[in-house]
């Protein structure tokens, strides 16, 4: 199959463009389509012969290209209205009937340039489709966000994460606007459906089945607890689908020298300690480091229970119900990867027995809290 996409080097077209390759490639075999397709991928820097040729050529068409931060608004219709005409008079010059698709906004309703241009274009699609008996596949795309979307252009989700990110100021005029937002994997997997024939229609329209609705305070406020969760250690609900793809769209943003980010290492002769992350309802999650020959532990809880995983080095793990004489012990290993759960009612310790530092990942059921640690001394 032959895939035309224009507008490829813009932000929906570099993602479509990107997940088609990995199709193609054998790398994603998740999809309803065959590998044997081919890209032909048009914008600003191509050449009319292209356009010429990918017409002739294709067998499904994404129209992705369009103008939307002109110079002056007469840039507007030449831009989205008169390169859907080329498009299509390309095509009828080659007699070629495959499907085309428009991408088009939901600022086609409005009665301003770049709406009307909008507006335009889909017209001209549909009235295509009724002569040629073409398929036609008009989408009316909200705001679209996701990672490689431009800054300072045309989006106030891909501002928002980028000025944040990079320490910069953000204006929010009003934090009660409501947003609809589509996220860029979303449009990508029902443009995919779309080349299947398996497209989500909504009348004459086709649309993306997700969308989010949210307040710009309320984009904004989690933005600023995604920075903050580098200082805290909490990360985002992630059962929540639009906190999910924000996150990871926010971090797409980060500055390319600001990835990594520094933890407190509590640190003593014995080894080290270090919190890594916390959350409100899964627990925290640590790394302890022990010396060899050092025993770290020697304590029990009521209800905080734990999970240890040692990731390198030897060491045993003793355990004693309180009350009871008896030890019980579990000889753990980087060469073997195994989780040892650590009960409530058993004093418990943790022996480094080899000749270099042994680390251990650790998960507890709540984050530390130093009011009520739930932490008592007894020696195993």
């Amino acid at each position: 199959m032959n895939i035309l996409i224009t507008g490829a080097m813009g932000f929906v077209g570099r993602n479509l463009v990107a997940s088609l390759e990995n199709i193609r490639d054998g790398k994603d075999k998740t999809r309803n389509i065959s590998q044997d397709i081919t890209i032909f991928e048009y914008d600003i820097d191509s050449s009319e012969n292209e356009l010429d040729e990918y017409c002739r050529k294709a067998d499904f068409v994404f129209n992705l290209a369009g103008v939307n931060r002109p110079q002056n608004t007469d840039e507007f219709m030449s831009g989205n209205f008169g390169f859907a005409d080329k498009l299509l008079n390309t095509l009828k010059k080659h007699n070629n009937l495959c499907p085309v698709m428009l991408s088009s906004s939901i600022q086609a309703a409005l009665d301003n340039p770049y709406g009307q241009s909008k507006k335009a274009g889909e017209d001209l699609f549909f009235e295509y489709g009724k002569e040629s008996s073409a398929k036609v596949l008009v989408y009316r795309f909200p705001n679209v966000f996701g990672k490689w979307c431009r800054p300072n252009y045309n989006s106030a989700v891909a501002t928002f994460c980028n000025n944040i990110a990079n320490d910069l100021e953000i204006t929010v005029n009003n934090r009660e606007t409501v947003m609809n937002l589509v996220y860029i994997d979303d449009v990508v997997d029902e443009l995919i459906r779309a080349l299947s024939g398996e497209e989500t229609r909504d009348g004459e329209y086709c649309k993306v089945p997700i969308v989010h609705t949210i307040t710009l305070g309320e984009i904004v406020d989690l933005l600023y607890s995604f920075k903050d969760s580098r200082k805290n250690l909490s990360v985002p609900n992630l059962s929540d689908a639009f906190a999910k793809k924000l996150y990871s769209t926010y971090l797409s943003y980060l500055p390319e020298d600001g990835f990594s980010y520094e933890l407190k290492m509590n640190c003593d002769a014995r080894g080290s300690f270090t919190e890594i992350i916390k959350t409100l309802d899964r627990g925290q999650f640590s790394v302890n480091i022990s010396k060899p020959g050092i025993t770290k532990g020697n304590h029990w809880h009521h209800t905080k229970n734990e999970k240890f995983v040692v990731v390198s080095g030897t060491g045993v793990i003793r355990f004693r119900k309180i009350g009871d004489a008896k030890v019980h012990e579990y000889f753990v290993s980087g060469d073997k990867i195994e989780v040892v759960d650590i009960p409530v009612g058993y004093t418990h310790n943790i022996e480094n027995l080899g000749d270099t530092d042994m680390v251990t990942f650790m998960w507890a059921n709540e984050c530390f809290d130093p009011e009520k640690p739930d932490t008592f001394y007894e020696e195993v």
